[in-house]
Parts: C-alpha cells; structure tokens; sequence
C-alpha cells in the first residue's frame, strides 16, 4: 500500500503576506499623495498609523508561518518572508518617528535667538486637528532647546548688510528654504526705490503749495541701539517625507557687522522630530560656506 504524504499548508502565512501587502500599498499611496499631492499632513500621519497598524497585524502572522514550516514543513514559508517584507517599511517608519519623538525635545519652534525670537512678517495659522500643541512656545521648551542643541546659535559676519544679504539668498537657494516674503529690502537694494521714484523734472507740480511745517525734534528711539532689520520669511520641506516647516531669517547690522538668526516652526504637531534643528543647521552651514572669510564669530 502506497503511502503518499500530503504536505500541510499554513493558512497564516498567506494571510499575513495579503495584509501586509496590503499595508505596504496604503503607505506606499499616502506617501506619495502627501508629498507630491494635496493630502495635508494630519491625514497622513493618521493613515500612516493605519498602515502600521494593519503591518502589526500581519507580523505574527507571518512569523506563525515560518514556525508552521519549521515544525511540520507546512507550505507557506515564501509567503511568510514576503510578509515580513512588506511589513518592513511601514513599521519601520513608524519605528523611526518614535524613537525621534522620544529621543528629541518635545518641541517644535526652533530658533538661534532664544532671548528674542525673529519675528514672522505675517502669522501663519493653520488648522492643526488632532494635533493640538500650545500656542506659544514655553520657557522650559527654550531651555530643553539649548539642552538639546547646545551649538545652535546665530552668525556674525564682518560685512556689510547687503553683501550678507546675498549671502543669505544663495542659501537660501541652495537649502530649498522658499522665500515668500520679505521686510526691510529697501536697506540693502535702495536702487529700487530710486528706479521707482518719478526723477524731479518729471514730478506733478501741485496746484497747492505745501505748507511747511517746523522739523520734528530728533528722537531717542532710533539711536543707538537699535540696528537695522531684514526680515525674510519662507517655507520648506523635508527631502523624504515632505514635513512642512515655516522659516523666518533675521539680518541685524550693527556699525560693520551683521548678525544673523533663524528660526524654524513645524507647521502641523507639538514636535518638530529634530526636524527643526537639522534645517536651521543646515542653512547656518551653507550661509558659512557662502561667506567664507566674512565670519567673525
């Protein structure tokens, strides 16, 4: 009598590879959408967590299959490293955002300047759903910031304002920061205003001679101490995951230095992930690179 073996087959291990194919297709299509397309970045956490969570689901499943092959060869055992692949990638997405969220300050405005912030030309408010976070930052997130990033300081070049200025620009440029507003421009580019200005021969001549009024008194308030300004406010976004961050750069002269500063805030959440930090790093470096032999400190 003929005995013929029938080989078992693990129901689980196929399973576990449909969810995480499955899982990896709706992480593969969010991503996509959230930096090419116009799903905004709440809805992609939380659809992100989605994929995680069914990959979670897949992984005993998949693991039950090897088992499964080793204890009885049970068929299944490509279909459970195909799972154990799929799963991969969301997982160990996830994986990576908590151990930054745990490893980083809990923070999400970054600036060089702790004392006094540059400032935005305009607020920007966006709607952050369910993830809420406190509306202005704390002194002990200032604190935790100089104890995360202790090298995370403002510049001071020997130079003169407009030659930082275009410094800042090709920056700028180069660290993929868009410039979308700016303040202060006419103190480095005053050939603008001279262009735009009607020359003399050229101006209306009044019906009504003006009146002349007596030369207001010199005040105080913009003497010494205070420098002048220029403000650039931008946008930006990670390489890979394309997180947006808002970007504010201050330029101060003061007699024949500039300083600068910069500040970086995560648009959506109550954590920038160090995020922050490596943006605000990265444009300090290429700016150096920029105005090699201007910096004094």
């Amino acid at each position: 009598m003929t005995v013929r073996f029938v080989r078992p087959v693990s129901q689980s291990a196929y399973l576990g590879r449909r969810l995480a194919l499955a899982a990896l297709l709706l992480f593969v299509i969010v991503a996509l959408a959230h930096r090419f397309g116009p799903l905004s970045e709440p809805d992609f956490l939380a659809l992100l967590f989605l994929s995680a969570a069914i990959a979670a689901v897949s992984l005993p499943l998949s693991l039950v299959g090897l088992v499964r092959l080793w204890q009885v060869g049970a068929d299944g055992g490509v279909a459970a490293m195909k799972g154990l692949i799929y799963a991969a990638l969301p997982l160990g997405t996830v994986a990576y955002g908590a151990v930054q969220y745990y490893a980083k300050p809990a923070i999400y405005d970054i600036s060089t300047d702790l004392a006094d912030p540059p400032a935005f030309i305009s607020e920007l408010h966006f709607a952050q759903r369910w993830l809420p976070r406190p509306p202005v930052p704390a002194a002990g997130e200032r604190r935790a910031q100089f104890a995360a990033y202790p090298g995370l300081i403002g510049r001071r070049y020997e130079g003169a304002l407009d030659r930082v200025y275009d410094g800042v620009r090709k920056a700028s440029l180069s660290a993929r920061i868009a410039i979308a507003k700016t303040d202060g421009l006419s103190l480095v580019e005053p050939d603008r205003t001279e262009r735009s200005a009607p020359k003399d021969d050229q101006a209306p001549v009044p019906d009504i001679a003006p009146v002349p009024l007596p030369r207001p008194e010199p005040s105080l308030d913009g003497a010494v101490g205070n420098p002048t300004e220029v403000v650039l406010q931008g946008a930006t976004r990670t390489l890979i995951a394309g997180l947006r961050f808002d970007v504010v750069i201050r330029l101060r002269e003061d007699a024949e230095t500039t300083f600068v500063d910069i500040r970086v805030v995560s648009r959506y959440g109550p954590h920038d992930l160090g995020f922050g930090a490596e943006i605000a790093e990265d444009f300090l470096d290429r700016l150096d690179a920029e105005l090699l032999g201007l910096s004094g400190g």
